[in-house]
């Protein structure tokens, strides 16, 4: 009997790791981090500690995700101010939009100028492939994927190797009820069924959730800003170290004071 892809993911069941066999990739580290609504100067002393902080990691880290919401209002100035601080990392720079890194007027110039070839995207990494996709409607906190992003998914997801580690990222949720989760995240997702995918990283949503479909971890976090809050009334502010092992995805959190 052929079972439908809603009906995979409501029974935790995600196809493509039972033909991961013993696909693992290498061990490696990186950073996710999001929202962090970058607003002007006072901003900065907050985000040096940031990047000292993720520098100074026990292991070593290969490259950071910014999963949206670089800055607060879109401008060049914010997001350009957001790029060069964590060019210091000294390690790869991967971003996704968010619908603050639009201006007001929903323009998105400054980011396609500052970001170039950053809005839908792959790259792979030590056997790991990682997908990154724009899951933003201009500026509104509330949306469904637009077309040009469900085209880039139907015509990027046949290609990839079905074996290998995938984790994606996205700026809006796509774990099951969590807070202003993509209405069609699951049109999102079901192209992704016969890949071996192990993690979903997303924000906007400002807190800590974590979903799970069989082995597939799907998570927001708390936001990484000075001046922005929690939505689920937490203080802390932070973002995930992550280890890649043996084809799965660790991810501590880890706390910058304001």
């Amino acid at each position: 009997m052929k079972v439908g892809g809603s009906a995979l993911l409501a029974s935790a069941i995600w196809p493509g790791a039972l033909r991961a066999d013993d696909s693992t990739g290498e061990n490696f580290g990186f950073l996710v981090v999001n929202d962090l609504h970058f607003f002007d100067n006072k901003c900065v002393p907050f985000f040096e500690k940031v990047v000292a902080s993720m520098a100074a990691t026990k292991e070593p880290m290969d490259f950071c995700i910014i999963a949206g919401d670089l800055s607060e209002s879109g401008s060049a100035e914010q997001i350009s101010t957001v790029r060069d601080l964590f060019k210091k990392l000294n390690v790869p720079l991967y971003t996704v939009l968010g619908n603050h890194d639009y201006t007001p007027k929903n323009d998105r110039s400054a980011y396609e100028e500052l970001m170039p070839k950053m809005i839908n995207y792959t790259f792979d990494h030590k056997g790991c492939q990682f997908v990154a996709l724009d899951s933003t409607d201009g500026t509104k906190a509330k949306v469904a994927v637009l077309k040009p992003t469900l085209d880039y998914i139907s015509a990027t997801a046949p290609k990839l190797d079905q074996k290998r580690p995938t984790i994606l990222f996205t700026h809006f949720p796509l774990g099951k009820d969590v807070t202003n989760r993509a209405t069609n995240a699951d049109a999102v997702l079901e192209p992704f069924k016969p890949l071996n995918l192990r993690s979903v990283f997303g924000g906007h949503y400002h807190a800590y959730t974590e979903r799970k479909m069989g082995e597939v971890t799907l998570s927001t976090n708390r936001c990484c800003s000075f001046h922005v809050k929690n939505h689920d009334g937490s203080k802390e502010k932070g973002y995930f170290v992550c280890q890649a092992k043996d084809g799965k995805v660790e991810r501590t959190f880890v706390e910058v004071l304001v």
